[in-house]
Order: structure tokens, then C-alpha cells, then sequence
């Protein structure tokens, strides 16, 4: 019989020092909460900022393209017909197509190691992005942009929730995802500054927009190796005892992983719910894509601005959506609600659009500016919200990384709902797939010919906006008729349960009387973490 490779053995090595490591913390002396505060804000900052400047630089190169596109990208490439479109398509192409074996590949690389070398591929396919000539170049270099973006964005919150319990993770997220919001605001001034470069080196400004950002890019992924910790226990700005205290507090939060059994997979195909959340998804998802990609050309459109000025007037709603989303965060995580936060401010993209197909643009642009507004601080705060995005990470993680314990989900209204780490990451990736399509109708619906007022595009959004207020009328009030139901047929849920997701229940139901009210006598642990979403203790989020 052949020995085992060194690989393996030194994986395997690296598995029990991984365990021995854990052990240990365990049996370490705990901080005070004093102290405990102080070492949460040293992490705070010495994480989000920069993985948050990471994921504002992924953004702000996928979407530069509508800034590019005023400054003559079509001219000079010669661009005819829809072809601008098929530029804009071909990215999510790329991005989808690579998910799979990116995630693979997060499973056999060191953060240090992955985050920055996917930075510095998709640098260097930005910066030379700037020297096309042709449809053909752009289309490719687009394609390949998708390829080398995909993984960043697991590949960074896989990271996030291997640092924050549960209740510590909902800001942290929020913060992070703001900052592609950020890049809207950014990206703004940072195009109307490269715009003054055309003609340097005989090349136009979108060329400058394109090589500058993608430098940009490449230079913060040569430094991340120095700026990215790998994980907890492996942590140098860290003493040894606080290390042995965030792996402790960790293991403490979310206990012992799981087994895989696809009885949880199919369980979430079988769920009328991972369909509607899809549709919800889709319903944010497209609007905020074609607000990205598309909101310079709007601007511009309105009759009164020139192309710089249309670059400045992008940045002030992407400015305000920053600071809506993170406060509808910090709110909505205080009064324990999801639906209402998606109609509100869904409707409110609603009226945004409706503004927009209403009235003669350039007749009425300050009123048409007002209501680009209205669109891109509607759309913002709603992505984070329906997601459900460490509900999704800590199911992704689970089912893709194979480390002592699952990583902490926090509650979202999406992976809340959808108890059991198998199947919630199950349905979040359905919504996944059917979500990153908004980014494909979104490049196919706003036509050169329907310049000025883009009355299809507007209308599309307004469709796809208006879908997503409906359905989440709908579930947030059949998630409270449910929730009344069980209520009425086992009684109130004690306040020490309620809010556990799934894979608690079984460790938090462990009173005799509590099992016997709610049907649950004489059931094992995992009987009870089988049932999931379909637990009697079990109560939906609205």
C-alpha cells in the first residue's frame, strides 16, 4: 500500500495542530468585558476598513464602465448597435461561471495568499482594459474581469465570519457591503478627475479611467499580503492570550458542525420559500445594477449637464444611499425586523422610476434628478436586507470549508428564515443564481435608441421593484399569520429561544416541560435539528 503524500500529511498536521489550538483556548482565561470591548475594537480596526476599501475597489471596477462611456468609450471603439450591452453582459457571465471552482479554490489557499492574488489579476485586466481598441478587446477583457472578481466577494466574508460571533457580525457585513455603495459616490469624482487626462499619451478618458483604476487596484493587492491576517489563531497583531480568547468565543457561540446529509439539500428545493426570496432578490438586484452601470448616461440624459458634470451629480444619491443603508442596519437590527424595511424602501424605488417614466426629462430635470435619488437610496439599504448575507456566508462556509466548527450566522430576513445551515445555504444559493441575472436584463434594457428617456429600462425597473414590494407584503404577512398559528396551537416561544435559528433549537430546548409542551418529548437532538424551519419552536422573522 502506497504512502500518503506530503501533502496530506502536512494537511492533516495542520488539522490537529488546528484542533490542539482550539482545545487549548478553550481552556484559557477569559477576558473581562472591559477588556473583551477593547480587543473587538482593536479587530474592528484592523479588519473592516481595509477589506471594506477591498470590495470598494472590486465594484468601483465593475461598474467604471458607465462613467467610462461618457467620456467616449463607443466612439472609440468603434461600438455599433448593442454592442455596449454585450460588453456589460459578458462580466456576469464570467462572474457566474467561476464561483464554483473559485470556492474550491478558497479551501486550498491561505487568505494572505488567495485575496491578494485575485486583486492583482483583476488589476492588471482593468488597467490594460484602458489600451482596447476594439469591440472584441472590451468584450474579452470584460469576460475575463468576471472570471477574476467572482471569488472575492465569499472569499473576504468566509474571512469576515471566522473573526465575529453572531450578534457581532450584522454591522461588521453592513459596513462592508456599504462601501460598494461608496464606490458609486467615489467613482463619480474619481471619473471626473480622469477625464481632465484625455488626450495624455493619445488616448481618450475613458482609456485614463480604465489603466488608473486598475492600477490602483494592483498596487492595494501587492500590499494586502502585509495587511491581511489569516485567521484568529494565527493572528500577529494579537497576543497570545486575546487569540486564545476570539477562538474560545467563537467555538463557545456556534458549537460543534453538523454532518452533511443531502435530506437538508433537497429539503430547500422542495421549499416554495427559496423561490419567492429569489424573486425578491431579483426584484433589488436588478434596479441596483442598472442604477451602477447606467446612472452617469441617466444624468447626462436629463438635458443641462455636460459629461463632466454629469460624473459629479452620480456621486451625492450613492453619498446619501451609503449612510441610508448602514442606519436601516443599526435599525432594523434594533427592532427585529426584515419585510417592512424592503416594502418601505422598495416602494420608494418605485416612486423613484414611476418620477422618471412620468415626466419630460429634460423638461423637468431637476424633478428627474430628485428621482434618481429616489432610486439608488431605495435600492441600497434593500440588497444587504434581503440577502441575508452571513446566513448565506456561514452556510457557503459550511458546505465548502472543513474547519472544527461552522462559522457564526447572524439573522437577515432571508437566511433566517430557512433554518438548517444545509438548507439555507442550499436556497441562498438559488437565490444566488437567479438574483445575478438582474445584472444581465439590467445590460440589455437601457438602449442607445430610447435615449433620452429610457422609458423601457425605467419600466423594467419599476416592474422588477414593484415585484419585490409585493412578494414581501406577502411573505412578511404570511410569516405572521405562521407564526401567530403556532403560537395559538403550542403557546408563546420563551424570550431565551426565541430568535435561536435552526441547528440551536436542540441545544437550547432542553427543558423536559418545554419538549413535552411543544411535541418535542422524546425526540433526539438531531430529530429536532432535522426539522428545521418546521420546528414548533421555531418562529419566523418579519
Amino acid at each position: 500500500m502506497s504512502s500518503p503524500s506530503l501533502h496530506s500529511s502536512d494537511k492533516e498536521k495542520g488539522h490537529e495542530a488546528h484542533h490542539e489550538y482550539v482545545g487549548k483556548a478553550l481552556d484559557a482565561p477569559y477576558l473581562s468585558p472591559a477588556e473583551e470591548k477593547k480587543l473587538m475594537r482593536k479587530i474592528d480596526y484592523k479588519l473592516v476598513p481595509f477589506l471594506s476599501l477591498l470590495y470598494l475597489l472590486s465594484f468601483l471596477d465593475r461598474v467604471n464602465i458607465g462613467q467610462a462611456r461618457l467620456d467616449g468609450l463607443e466612439k472609440d471603439l468603434h461600438l455599433k448597435g448593442n454592442q455596449y450591452q454585450i460588453a456589460l453582459v459578458v462580466f456576469f457571465v464570467g462572474y457566474v461561471s467561476t464561483e464554483i471552482p473559485g470556492n474550491i479554490l478558497l479551501k486550498k489557499m491561505r487568505p494572505s495568499r488567495f485575496i491578494p492574488a485575485i486583486m492583482i489579476s483583476w488589476g492588471i485586466v482593468m488597467t490594460l482594459m484602458g489600451t482596447c481598441t476594439n469591440f472584441g478587446g472590451i468584450v474579452a477583457a470584460r469576460f475575463i474581469l468576471g472570471l477574476t472578481e467572482s471569488v472575492l466577494f465569499p472569499g473576504i466574508c468566509f474571512y469576515l465570519v471566522s473573526w465575529y460571533k453572531r450578534n457581532e457580525s450584522n454591522l461588521r457585513i453592513a459596513i462592508f457591503f456599504s462601501s460598494a455603495t461608496l464606490s458609486g459616490a467615489f467613482g463619480g469624482l474619481l471619473a471626473y478627475g480622469l477625464s481632465k487626462m484625455a488626450g495624455v499619451g493619445g488616448k481618450g478618458g475613458w482609456a485614463w479611467i480604465f489603466i488608473i483604476e486598475g492600477l490602483l487596484t494592483f498596487i492595494v493587492g501587492c500590499i494586502s499580503p502585509w495587511m491581511i491576517e489569516d485567521f484568529p489563531e494565527e493572528a500577529k497583531f494579537l497576543t497570545s492570550v486575546e487569540r486564545e480568547h476570539v477562538v474560545r468565543r467563537l467555538r463557545e457561540d456556534t458549537g460543534a458542525a453538523g454532518s452533511f446529509k443531502w435530506k437538508y439539500v433537497m429539503d430547500a428545493f422542495k421549499d416554495w420559500k427559496t423561490y419567492v426570496f429569489a424573486l425578491i432578490y431579483i426584484g433589488v438586484a436588478e434596479p441596483l445594477y442598472a442604477l451602477s452601470l447606467f446612472s452617469p448616461t441617466i444624468i447626462s440624459e436629463l438635458g443641462t449637464f455636460s459629461r463632466a458634470q454629469s460624473q459629479l451629480l452620480s456621486t451625492p444619491p450613492y453619498a446619501l444611499a451609503f449612510f441610508i443603508t448602514l442606519a436601516t442596519a443599526i435599525y432594523s437590527d434594533r427592532i427585529q425586523r426584515r419585510g417592512i424595511f424592503n416594502i418601505f424602501w422598495m416602494t420608494v424605488v418605485v416612486i423613484g422610476y414611476g418620477i422618471l417614466i412620468g415626466i419630460e426629462t429634460k423638461k423637468h430635470p431637476g424633478v428627474a434628478y430628485f428621482a434618481v435619488f429616489l432610486c439608488v437610496c431605495g435600492v441600497a439599504p434593500c440588497i444587504a436586507n434581503s440577502e441575508g448575507w452571513e446566513m448565506c456566508f456561514a452556510a457557503w462556509r459550511k458546505l465548502t470549508f472543513s474547519f472544527p466548527s461552522p462559522p457564526p450566522p447572524a439573522i437577515v430576513w432571508t437566511g433566517n428564515n430557512f433554518a438548517g445551515v444545509l438548507k439555507r445555504g442550499t436556497s441562498m444559493g438559488v437565490m444566488f443564481a437567479v438574483g445575478n441575472s438582474g445584472g444581465i436584463v439590467s445590460s440589455l434594457v437601457y438602449r442607445n435608441q430610447d435615449t433620452p428617456r429610457f422609458i423601457l429600462g425605467h419600466a423594467v425597473g419599476l416592474g422588477f421593484a414593484g415585484m419585490s414590494v409585493l412578494l414581501s407584503i406577502f411573505m412578511m404577512f404570511y410569516f405572521q399569520r405562521e407564526n401567530a398559528r403556532r403560537d395559538e396551537v403550542y403557546g408563546k416561544v420563551p424570550d431565551y429561544i426565541l430568535g435561536a435559528n435552526g441547528e440551536e433549537l436542540s441545544a437550547v430546548a432542553d427543558d423536559p416541560e418545554i419538549r413535552r409542551r411543544f411535541g418535542l418529548d422524546g425526540m433526539a437532538d438531531e430529530e429536532i435539528e432535522s426539522l428545521g424551519d418546521k420546528n414548533p419552536l421555531f418562529r419566523y422573522w418579519t
